[in-house]
């Protein structure tokens, strides 16, 4: 029932520019497509919603675009991580992609899991990152996440293996495991 809710529901946007409808996808992945720019930019809130609200710019503009090959929100999540792919390359010339990133917002340690996991998250590379999210914040299946990325599954394992091997050996150090 849900995916044909969505189908419905990007229908009558393609369709007839049906805003409500839009309001109602906005309101159904808001959340999801927030909290995995929020993981992403390792907690700055600014620049997360500036994504997702990028995200729901791009996902409105090219809602005619979806075929209905894989689920809506496949579809949408693919253009989270396009818009992230985007924005990693404009900072590109101040950052060093693979590597810590030069001002992730997080502060000194506070003691808090939450500024742990970002600070451990930061150590991972981008697609390390963006796999471990999609996979252990928002549930979603390798096949998912390589259709998400654009990834062979391979790689997606292979970038799930070493990011959660990282995630396990910061925890542990830091008295968590």
């Amino acid at each position: 029932m849900k995916v044909f809710n969505d189908i419905s529901l990007v229908a009558r946007v393609a369709a007839f520019d049906d805003k409500r409808a839009f309001d109602a996808i906005v309101r159904k992945y808001q959340e999801s497509v927030r909290r995995f720019f929020m993981t992403q930019t390792l907690g700055d809130e600014a620049l997360s919603d500036d994504l997702a609200q990028e995200t729901f710019i791009k996902a409105y503009t090219h809602i005619g675009h979806f075929r209905g090959l894989s689920g809506f929100s496949t579809w949408l999540y693919r253009i989270a991580y396009r818009v992230l792919l985007d924005d990693v390359r404009a900072r590109r010339h101040t950052e060093d992609i693979d590597g810590k990133v030069a001002d992730c917002g997080v502060s000194a340690h506070d003691g808090s899991l939450k500024m742990d996991i970002y600070r451990c998250m930061q150590m991972l590379k981008p697609d390390e990152r963006a796999c471990v999210t999609l996979q252990l914040v928002e549930g979603q299946p390798i096949e998912r996440i390589a259709e998400i990325t654009g990834m062979p599954s391979g790689t997606v394992k292979s970038h799930l293996s070493r990011g959660k091997s990282k995630l396990a050996t910061y925890l542990k150090e830091n008295g968590y495991g």
